[in-house]
């Protein structure tokens, strides 16, 4: 396939078969997973270009994660470690003892009207019960949606309204190393700005937080909603056997940012899910039974669905779930120790992660304190993994550091170095190669392929692999005008790049104005429509500038009304608390910067691509649509001091 990659070996093989018969290579994989009623088909192509992978096969996919280990005799082999760098505390789980738990919560959301199709928000830290509520709720054949921590009430009542919930699953809070988060006042507030009703919130109870479940009415009537505590629910509960799903049946709902300010959710289905991951786990990060697996990510995310929860449970291994940071519980060395205390084989960070560990630790000298030879792969993913950063990790650690990249919608990498199938050779900066199954191009805006080394727009050809986003949620027509509709016949990624002479991906950045702050991909536009709503504030733009250790960071430009004599201290102080509030502490706002007039086009257009290349100190062509060319020359002394953030601007709050 033009464009394809040119390395030899069982890679090349795969890959090409994976292109030329997917239909054959997708059944073939599909072996590795336990159904109730086996697929004889692998593509349903009748309501293209909405495809559907399976169709007719039956399953479940928790008993695929628990039960079926369980009945193979590896009942007490470890599946979930959890370690709290929080509290000092760890506790294992046997496949025997996981599927216990599971059981009897999905008898308590039985007990509670859940049952087969009916949608679960679980809105809870790092702890065990949020894999339990997310393998309980697929145990019953209910789609669950999972609602980082760390959002807003208002983003919680976006995807309350859009899910419409049947319950909800949450706990008393999170903790952070320096301050306790209360979870139970942001859900009341979430239910309260939301119109749909959601009969019962379940309330896991963690101890040192001032709001409880009996603040708000546990058991009985507190308006609209029933409160309940998780442990009297699951005591009286008896356990739930597996409910058998269509494998199209959707198995979960993740919201990622719309460039509008309005949240996407994402659908994957059950069968093609269990499917591409159990082939991930084997083929790119080479884990099965008697493996250790650190994703050191968030199950609000989509790295913690795949590679925290489902695929090492799959795949029959351990999975260990940390509640801590890279840096500071207690420094730079927190992810070695993990290592070394739970004999950990693979390794999966951020390179955000691993940028603040190298600035604390430049010499790496805390990672000589931690015997880490029971690693054999560090994997990277979740932004660019730079090329400095890359080659110190691997020379810190000895071990093949892979840089991988893949999206919320994809669920599971497109393009990575498949390390248990054929491990290439790794060139810093690039996340390898296409995976089998993803038909990867890079087009140019007409969407003809371009020559190697030239730059354009990464596509995927139609029909993607198993595992990939089903559509979005209530929407088949807005999954296709979002992904489908800019290049006929492909996924648009929203993400440009080159391939190499070799077959090489590297990717170069968003084409959209969703940017990536640690890790978390986040809207600017909606960071836009909170600080245009500020009454001081004539019109505005946000873009995401260069950070050294969190790839991108948001940076607002405000015009301010005529007339306006606020202090710019004071208005900085305001829109940060007004974006911390509507949209919540992950987007990192906090460099906000006055500015007589933004560029714009003649029709009006603000120019932020252009204005984020010049914030990076990038090479940029004035457009020739702009207005006033003299704008951007008054601006690009306040755009190249965006990498700096501004003097006497608010920091961080623990």
């Amino acid at each position: 396939m033009r464009g394809g990659p040119v390395v030899e070996g069982s890679y090349r093989s795969t890959y090409e078969f994976s292109c030329r018969e997917p239909e054959r290579f997708w059944l073939d994989a599909a072996a590795a997973i336990d159904w109730d009623k086996p697929p004889r088909q692998a593509l349903d192509d009748s309501a293209a270009p909405i495809y559907r992978w399976f169709p007719g096969a039956e399953l479940n996919t928790s008993a695929n994660a628990l039960d079926r280990h369980v009945a193979a005799g590896q009942g007490d082999a470890v599946a979930l470690v959890y370690d709290s760098a929080m509290l000092g505390t760890r506790r294992r789980y046997t496949y025997r003892e996981l599927l216990q738990e599971v059981e009897l919560f999905a008898g308590a959301l039985q007990a509670r009207g859940v049952g087969r199709g009916d949608r679960v928000i679980i809105y809870l830290p790092m702890v065990p019960e949020a894999v339990v509520a997310m393998l309980a709720a697929a145990r019953l054949g209910a789609v669950h949606s999972v609602v980082f921590g760390g959002f807003a009430p208002r983003e919680l009542a976006a995807r309350i309204e859009d899910a419409q919930p049947s319950a909800i699953v949450t706990c008393s809070g999170g903790i952070e190393p320096a301050r306790r988060v209360e979870y139970l006042p942001a859900v009341a507030a979430a239910l309260a700005l939301s119109g749909h009703r959601v009969a019962d919130v379940i309330v896991k109870a963690r101890s040192g937080f001032e709001h409880t479940v009996g603040s708000f009415g546990a058991g009985r009537d507190a308006g609209d909603t029933r409160w309940h505590d998780w442990d009297e629910l699951a005591a009286e509960a008896g356990p739930a056997g597996p409910v058998s799903v269509a494998a199209t049946d959707p198995l979960y709902i993740l919201y990622t940012s719309g460039t509008t300010g309005a949240p996407k959710g994402v659908v994957r289905d059950n069968g093609s899910h269990a499917v591409a991951l159990a082939w991930s786990m084997k083929n790119i990060y080479n884990v099965g039974p008697g493996d250790v697996m650190f994703t050191a990510s968030d199950v609000g995310w989509v790295v913690g669905h795949s590679y925290i929860v489902y695929g090492p449970l799959l795949a029959g291994a351990t999975t260990v779930l940390y509640e801590g940071k890279p840096v500071g519980t207690p420094d730079a060395g927190a992810f070695w120790r993990v290592v070394r205390d739970h004999r950990v084989n693979v390794l999966f960070t951020a390179p955000t992660a691993l940028r603040a560990i190298r600035k604390a630790d430049p010499e790496a000298a805390l990672v000589r304190q931690y015997d880490t030879s029971s690693l054999r792969t560090l994997f990277a993913a979740g932004e660019r993994l730079d090329p400095e950063t890359c080659r110190w990790a691997a020379a810190a650690l000895g071990v093949p550091v892979i840089d991988h990249w893949w999206q919320t919608e994809t669920g599971w990498p497109i393009a990575a170095n498949p390390v248990g199938l054929e491990q290439l050779p790794v060139k810093p900066g690039s996340p390898s190669v296409p995976v089998p199954g993803y038909r990867l191009m890079v087009v140019d805006g007409a969407g003809e392929p371009v020559p190697a080394g030239v730059e354009g727009n990464i596509v995927i050809k139609l029909p993607l692999p198993p595992g990939t986003l089903a559509t979005l949620w209530g929407s088949d027509e807005r999954f296709i005008q979002s992904y489908l509709k800019v290049f006929d016949g492909y996924y648009a990624t929203g993400d440009s790049g080159y391939l190499d002479e070799d077959g090489y991906l590297f990717v170069m950045g968003r084409t959209d104005d969703v940017i990536n702050v640690s890790g978390h991909r986040l809207s600017t536009g909606a960071m836009e429509q909170v600080v245009a709503a500020h009454p001081a504030v004539a019109e505005c733009a946000v873009i995401g500038v260069a950070d050294p250790v969190k790839g991108q960071r948001p940076s607002g430009y405000v015009v301010l009304k005529q007339g306006s004599e606020i202090d710019e201290a004071q208005l900085r102080a305001e829109l940060v608390a007004r974006v911390r509030e509507q949209i919540g502490p992950v987007a990192d706002f906090k460099d906000v910067r006055v500015v007589p007039a933004l560029p714009k086009t003649r029709s009006g257009k603000i120019l932020r691509k252009t204005m984020r290349q010049m914030a990076d100190g990038a090479e940029y062509t004035v457009p020739s649509t702009i207005e006033d060319p003299s704008v951007l020359d008054e601006l690009l002394p306040v755009l190249r001091g965006a990498a700096r953030p501004a003097a006497g601007e608010p920091g961080p709050r623990p």
